[in-house]
Formats: structure tokens, C-alpha cells, sequence
């Protein structure tokens, strides 16, 4: 009896033991991810690491709920600016609850416009016109790439709305600038928790996304959220496990039709990811992939994780390396 029961709580500090190192890893890497572009989320992603209370927080959440995007963008939601390391760790003392009620409720819904100047190249390059269904949409801000204009440094190119943003975007290679937008015919966006960008709550949460210290990025974001109420995308709720089929036959049958996402795939557990790979491959549909290296199995796993993402047609060609923000774009193909 006693055998037992000590090889039983053995068991249980062995799994604490994992747990954390997977979370101080975690939180590492995403420190990593973002040295060059936020250095509070450098700093704070560290700190995290070796902080005790704030680790056994972590902990006590579900494992998709870790997230460091999750767990920062939560506490700027609950103390209205972004926190430090000792702000974050008084808010787990005193306000645990709430925090762990947000972040169980909320989701990471990071809707960079910018994006969309990594897709552009090979959107605009696809027989026109184009049916888009995003898949992760968030507030739909990526699904409006023909409204945009944008800026490659050697080739500027305008979008159908005057008044949208102007993305800038780093071109690296042989990437092959379009001259012009593409044609959208229709589009709509599939997420689990929609955001409406009429919904000032959803705008804020939004905004608590953003990494401190990204010039332009908050600019960018409210002007996107300007070009989307002027005609909002229609996004449906939905899981892209069951309901991608149902969405894909509402496309019009003269367009070409487009699936795509940005930095979801790894959202979604790793058992769940063949299922949705097997569901899109069996639509009449280009399928884009802009997610971090090895989340679609065999391209370009060996690259590290810092290497941005790779955008990826049809789960076998890897088209390019882009920057997870939009800021550049390293042509492959």
C-alpha cells in the first residue's frame, strides 16, 4: 500500500516537473520569437520562465491556455496597459480569478492586416477571380487584401479603398510583384469566436493583442478596423474541423477558390491537424498555409522556429518565408 502510494505521488511530482519545463520552454522560445520586435516581451517572456507564482499559475490552466500571447494580452485586457514581470505577478496574487476567467474565455485572435502583403504575390498570381475563405478569421482584417495598398519598396500598388492602410513589406528574392490587387468575387471567414469590429469590447481585445514597442502597429490596426466597418467581411462561427465543407459550397462556382490561414494551424492539436488537412485536400481549392515551421508536416521543418513562418499552397509547396507581422518576405519557390 504504501509502495503504491508513494510510487503514485512520485508520478504526480514528475508530471509537475514536466509541466513546467514545458511552460519555462514555452515562454523562452516566445522570447526569442520576439527579440528584434518587442523587448518587454523579451524581458517578460524570461521573467516569466523563472518565476515561480507565475509558472504555478500557468500550471493550473488547460494546456492550450499557457499561451504567452494569451496570458500577456489577458492581463493588458484587466489592467489596461501592458504589464512588467512584477505587475503581472501582483495581478495573479490579487486578481487570479479574473485573470483566469479571461483567459479561459478568450482566445488568441491576433488579426494582423499586414499579412496580407505576404499572401498578395501569390493571390494576385492565381486565375482571377478569387473566392476567399479564411480560416481563423478573427475580425476578418486578412480577408480584405484586394482593399488594401501596399508598398514593396520597388513597387507600389493600390488597393480599392482609398482610405485603407498602406502595408509595407520588405521583399527578399525573386518574389514576383503583382501590379495590381486581385479580383475578389466573395469572401467569408470561419472562426470559433468571431470578432466584430463594430463591437468596441472586440476592438479592445484586439488591441491588447498587439506586442509593445511595434512601431506602427496599433496605427495600422485601427485602420484596418476603419476599412473593415466600412464593409464588414461576413464571418461565421464554426469549427474548422466540421463546417469548412459546408462554408466552401456557398462559394460562387466562376471564382477560384481560396482557403487559407495565418498562425491557427498551431493553435490546433497536433491529432486535429491531420483531420483538417485531409478535409481541406478533399475541396475543389487552393489551400495557403502561413504558419511556423513544421506545423504542416515535411516543409521546411528543419528551419528554426525564428525563422517566421512559411507560406505553404497545397500542403506540399513552400512558396515563401514571411515574417509572422507582415514585415518581410523571403521568396522560395
Amino acid at each position: 500500500m504504501f509502495t503504491g502510494r508513494r510510487s503514485t505521488l512520485l508520478g504526480m511530482a514528475r508530471s509537475r516537473d514536466e509541466q513546467r519545463k514545458s511552460i519555462v520552454s514555452q515562454y523562452r522560445d516566445f522570447a526569442s520569437e520576439a527579440r528584434g520586435k518587442s523587448p518587454r516581451y523579451v524581458e517578460l517572456g524570461n521573467a516569466v520562465a523563472e518565476d515561480e507564482v507565475i509558472l504555478d499559475f500557468l500550471r493550473a490552466l488547460p494546456g492550450p491556455k499557457r499561451q504567452p500571447n494569451l496570458l500577456f494580452a489577458a492581463a493588458c485586457y484587466l489592467l489596461g496597459e501592458h504589464a512588467d514581470v512584477g505587475a503581472l505577478r501582483t495581478l495573479v496574487l490579487m486578481q487570479g480569478d479574473d485573470l483566469t476567467a479571461t483567459m479561459l474565455s478568450r482566445r488568441t485572435q491576433t488579426n494582423e492586416a499586414a499579412r496580407c502583403a505576404t499572401l498578395l504575390p501569390v493571390l494576385a498570381g492565381l486565375p482571377q477571380p478569387l473566392a476567399l475563405i479564411e480560416v481563423g478569421a478573427s475580425a476578418g482584417l486578412t480577408l480584405l487584401p484586394d482593399r488594401y495598398s501596399y508598398d514593396y519598396g520597388e513597387r507600389q500598388i493600390r488597393g480599392t479603398d482609398p482610405e485603407a492602410p498602406v502595408l509595407i513589406c520588405e521583399p527578399r528574392g525573386p518574389v514576383p510583384l503583382p501590379r495590381q490587387v486581385p479580383e475578389v468575387a466573395w469572401r467569408a471567414g470561419l472562426d470559433l469566436n468571431p470578432l466584430d469590429v463594430g463591437n468596441d469590447d472586440d476592438v479592445r481585445w484586439l488591441r491588447c493583442l498587439l506586442w509593445p514597442g511595434e512601431r506602427g502597429r496599433r496605427e495600422r490596426l485601427d485602420a484596418a478596423i476603419a476599412t473593415a466597418r466600412r464593409d464588414p467581411p461576413v464571418i461565421h462561427k464554426g469549427d474548422l474541423l466540421t463546417d469548412l465543407p459546408d462554408l466552401a459550397r456557398q462559394a460562387p462556382a466562376h471564382a477560384t477558390l481560396v482557403i487559407f490561414h495565418s498562425a491557427v494551424l498551431a493553435y490546433v492539436a497536433s491529432s486535429h491537424r491531420g483531420r483538417f488537412m485531409n478535409a481541406v485536400r478533399g475541396l475543389d481549392a487552393i489551400w495557403l498555409s502561413n504558419e511556423g515551421p513544421g506545423v504542416i508536416p515535411g516543409v521546411c521543418a528543419d528551419l528554426k522556429a525564428d525563422a517566421g513562418f512559411v507560406l505553404v499552397q497545397d500542403g506540399t509547396i513552400a512558396k515563401a518565408l514571411t515574417d509572422g507581422h507582415g514585415t518581410w518576405l523571403r521568396w522560395l519557390a
